[in-house]
Parts: structure tokens; sequence; C-alpha cells
């Protein structure tokens, strides 16, 4: 799955599932930039779905980004769905986002707080988990 993709900042290189997300160094936590959120100037820059192969069917990997107008990621869903893996929360096996204003894992239906460290860090880590579960033979 590594291929040449553009991206919609014009950057174009080997890709998994995210475009870069900032230029400059990461930021260790999301920005709740008054401005942004009063005039809602944010900017999705990854919307990737990826169906993949799985030990118990097939399961779909979802990634959402949102920057702000200095390119901080202010927003964010993942999630890795298989129906015949999870039965529950509409088959979503593991994820994690940030709405509702704070940073949280759900696995099988159950919801965490987690501490955020980087987006760049949390992608690795979801996609070490997804990678793990997709091997998994018995549903959850």
């Amino acid at each position: 799955m590594s291929q040449t993709q553009s991206s919609p900042s014009g950057w174009a290189g080997p890709r998994a599932l995210s475009a870069p997300l900032q230029t400059g160094p990461v930021t260790p936590y999301l920005c709740y930039d008054p401005q942004v959120k009063k005039t809602g100037r944010l900017r999705k820059v990854v919307d990737e779905t990826t169906q993949v192969r799985c030990a118990l069917g097939k399961g779909i990997i979802r990634e959402e980004v949102w920057q702000d107008s200095r390119c901080a990621v202010v927003k964010y869903n993942l999630a890795f769905i298989n129906h015949a893996l999870c039965a529950k929360d509409n088959g979503r096996v593991v994820g994690y986002d940030n709405n509702h204003g704070n940073h949280h894992r759900h696995f099988a239906g159950a919801e965490e707080k987690f501490a955020f460290i980087s987006y760049e860090r949390l992608l690795k880590q979801f996609l070490d988990e997804v990678r793990e579960l997709r091997q998994k033979k018995e549903p959850i």
C-alpha cells in the first residue's frame, strides 16, 4: 500500500494512510484556538478509507484529520471496523478520536480516555494495534 499520491497541500511522496500533517515541529497537544473555533476555518487534510483483509473477514481502516490555519492537527478520527470481529459499536473494533473536547479510545464497545502526545505517535500506535487485531481468528 506504499504508493505515491498527492495531498491537498501539494506534497507527493510515499504514503501509508496519512498525508504529512505539519511542516514544522510536532505539536505535543491539540490546539483549541478560539479564533479557529469561532470561524470554523478547519481544513480536512486526510479523508481515507482502506479495505483490508483480516483473518476473520474483511475490515475497514478509516482516517480523518483536520488542521487549523497554522497547520496544527486540531481534530482527528481513526477507526478499524470489522463486523465479524466485533458486533458492538457498529463493528468498530478499535478507534481514536477527540470529539467532545477530549482524547479517547474506543475498543469493542467500551470507551476510555488516553494521554495524547502527538498525532504521528497516535497513528503509529493505532496501525500497530490494527495489524495485531487483523490476525485474530475469534470475535472479541
